[in-house]
């Protein structure tokens, strides 16, 4: 079974390059990854939160946050 990856992001130019360049580093065969733009999703802010993530672009992978560059604050997109 694929562990699952999720990707938040709040639209933006670094945060986009970012997702694309996840999206190809990522094994396919080992994680299912779900991208979440947050600024579309604002109810899946408070889930971010309780992962961890601070800012985003930001991926979570098994359960454990991982900020990438610096986009935005969280609470910036709430």
């Amino acid at each position: 079974m694929k562990a699952k990856a999720v990707f938040y992001h709040a639209g933006c130019p670094v945060c986009v390059s970012a997702e694309h360049h996840v999206a190809q580093a990522l094994d396919e065969t080992r994680y299912e990854l779900e991208v979440v733009h947050l600024g579309e999703a604002k109810p899946r802010i408070a889930e971010a939160e309780a992962q961890g993530v601070k800012s985003v672009p930001a991926l979570v992978l098994n359960g454990e946050p991982f900020h990438i560059n610096f986009g935005a604050d969280l609470a910036a997109l709430k």
